[in-house]
């Protein structure tokens, strides 16, 4: 107890010391995290509808070598980005593109430090945004984009109105989760001297060497903002769904006795729980009764 009870003022002695760092530490990630995220999305969407475009034995040679070339790039542009750490990606941007250009392109101040590190987290979210674009095309039911053809829709077309308004709301998940792991990911762009939230802990531990105490503050700050992105990010996903329930109004009483529609309370006109149904049943017995009268 004793030892909770040090550390939680060891916590408080380095909050209100160097409070100003852990924020703008919080800030850096944040924004850093939220655009490589949305810059990525684009880049996946980009990739996944390309990866996705079909083709068959009778189109012309050239398209059919264009649409296999541009399925060997992006596999190869995912494999790679998936397959590396993104502390060796930010390496490679930050030091390897001014050590092959003979310094011509280089990342200089903090300005070209923030552009290589959202260079570096945008393409890596991008890999896997690409293949998560991908599922969610195929994933829809091909019955939807044959019956998009059928009525004389455009591949484009049917992509915009159709196909994609179904697959990203499939994918929203999968792009909370990859901006929950980059604002966790965005720790190993220390190695290019960004000053995101865990740079600003390695200064602090630096400087007064109480390495725990600072760890639980970065712990405590990171899983603060992953629980609020899981939060906002349900609320987006419920708000997408619409309501839960509704009641459809159709006129239609051929379309009403095929069972798409059935009134919780008062039935259809052929169903035996509708008043109307029930007075039809009636009359009928009633002129069934008259007529057998009269035939004696």
């Amino acid at each position: 107890m004793d030892k909770l009870v040090k550390l939680g003022q060891d916590m408080a002695l380095l909050w209100s010391k160097y409070w100003p760092m852990y924020l703008n530490g919080v800030r850096n990630t944040l924004i850093l995290a939220l655009a490589a995220t949305v810059i990525g999305c684009i880049i996946g969407l980009i990739c996944g509808i390309l990866n996705t475009i079909p083709y068959s034995k009778n189109d012309p040679l050239p398209k059919r070598f264009l649409l296999k070339l541009i399925r060997v790039i992006v596999r190869i542009y995912v494999e790679v980005f998936r397959g590396t750490p993104m502390v060796l990606q930010a390496v490679f941007i930050y030091y390897g593109l001014p050590y092959f250009s003979g310094g011509s392109i280089a990342f200089q101040g903090n300005s070209g430090i923030w552009l290589a590190a959202l260079i570096v987290v945008s393409i890596n979210t991008g890999a896997y945004m690409a293949e998560s674009v991908r599922g969610g095309i195929i994933s829809i039911d091909p019955g939807q984009t044959e019956g998009a053809m059928a009525i004389g829709m455009t591949h484009v077309q049917t992509m915009l109105n159709v196909i994609l308004p179904q697959a990203i709301r499939n994918i929203i998940p999968q792009i909370g989760n990859n901006f929950i792991i980059n604002v966790k990911d965005t720790s190993v762009m220390f190695i290019i001297s960004f000053t995101e939230f865990f740079a600003a802990h390695r200064y602090i531990v630096g400087v007064n060497n109480m390495y725990f105490p600072s760890a639980a503050i970065e712990m405590i700050g990171y899983l603060t903002m992953t629980l609020i992105a899981s939060f906002l990010l349900r609320w987006v996903e419920r708000r997408m769904d619409g309501a839960d329930s509704y009641e459809l109004a159709q006129d239609d009483q051929l379309t009403m006795t095929a069972g798409t529609y059935n009134h919780p309370d008062k039935g259809t006109p052929f169903d035996e729980r509708s008043k109307e149904y029930r007075d039809n049943l009636t009359q009928s017995m009633k002129n069934r009764n008259f007529t057998a009268r009269g035939e004696r």
